[in-house]
């Protein structure tokens, strides 16, 4: 059985969603703080918390568990520069419970959600595995800590993990059953389409000042789609004896804020208001995916790199779905 944590939130959904196209035997945990029982499409569900010792004790007791998926972090780089001890409470603490569970209970793969704010501030583009981390921000700072939490249990303890680092995860099912909804919503590429259709009074664009062409933030999106299959290409590769590695996903390639209003625009055939805003403290300026790695080593492929594809799919969800999952 795989047990997905986090696995009714937005990630953690689609890769539910491939599991069970792949035939897997899946539990998701979630305590439905940020996640969406409909996300789910009738897979079986166990409310609880991560940072709750004795409901992951109880969890895994009662069930065979192969192999966990961690999707359970808070991921908001703003909101962890203002409530940093709430970024180290739930991703760091919650984390830790989650290993010393997986210790008791013998229990020793593990699939991470990591992201590309490990890196902070790049110093070369696109950016490899191996390049320094200096997070820029708490929330990128927990995800680092809980990176090297892995290595450590690793050697210690013979624990076998893949951290992915996601650059901009972005898009919907392809068959439009399951989709991006957050509250707040955050993500340039639902914002955009929630201010197209008069639902946001408009998107602000965090800084329009940075040293990139057109003097907005420069970002790598990524096909939630695509980055199911990786996690479940990282799940045959500890199954057949991979060691504890870390790995980008990304498209390589990356588009301006301003770029990306202007693809969704052109897509959906509706004006995006806009409004100039000051820059988001923590914040880096480009961020592209070194992704060879990952395409060598577990034979990632990305099906949807094309940003106009990545609306189309995000359009379509939204269209069907006008309020998100309280349609």
């Amino acid at each position: 059985m795989i047990l997905v944590i986090g696995g009714a939130g937005y990630i953690g959904s689609h890769m539910v969603r491939c599991l069970l196209q792949h035939r897997e035997d899946v539990l998701v945990m979630d305590n439905l703080g940020n996640g969406h029982r409909d996300a789910l499409l009738g897979a079986k569900l166990i409310e609880a918390d991560l940072r709750q010792r004795e409901q992951l004790d109880r969890l895994l007791h009662d069930h065979a568990v192969e192999c966990i998926i961690h999707f359970a972090a808070y991921a908001s780089v703003g909101d962890s520069v203002k409530n940093p001890s709430k970024y180290y409470e739930n991703n760091v603490a919650g984390c830790f419970n989650l290993l010393e569970a997986m210790r008791t209970h013998k229990i020793n793969k593990l699939i991470f959600s990591s992201s590309a704010a490990v890196y902070g501030e790049p110093v070369t583009v696109p950016i490899p595995e191996d390049h320094p981390k200096n997070p820029t921000n708490p929330y990128g700072e927990t995800k680092w800590v809980m990176e090297r939490m892995l290595q450590w249990y690793g050697q210690a303890y013979g624990m076998r993990s893949v951290s992915l680092r996601y650059f901009n995860a972005a898009g919907a099912d392809p068959e439009g059953l399951i989709g991006e909804d957050h509250d707040p919503e955050e993500h340039l590429i639902p914002v955009a389409i929630l201010a197209a259709l008069g639902k946001r009074d408009k998107l602000k664009i965090f800084g329009t000042d940075w040293d990139t062409p057109d003097g907005t933030c420069i970002r790598d999106f990524v096909h939630v789609s695509d980055l199911a299959e990786a996690h479940f290409l990282a799940l045959q590769a500890l199954r057949n004896g991979a060691r504890t590695n870390a790995y980008n996903l990304g498209n390589g390639q990356g588009f301006s804020v301003k770029e990306v209003i202007g693809a969704v625009q052109k897509v959906i055939g509706r004006t995006v208001p806009v409004e100039a805003a000051p820059r988001r403290p923590g914040d880096p300026a480009r961020l592209i995916a070194g992704s060879q790695r990952a395409k060598a080593e577990l034979g990632w492929n990305p099906q949807y790199p094309e940003i106009e594809v990545i609306i189309q799919h995000a359009w379509a969800w939204r269209k069907s779905m006008p309020n998100g999952y309280r349609s």
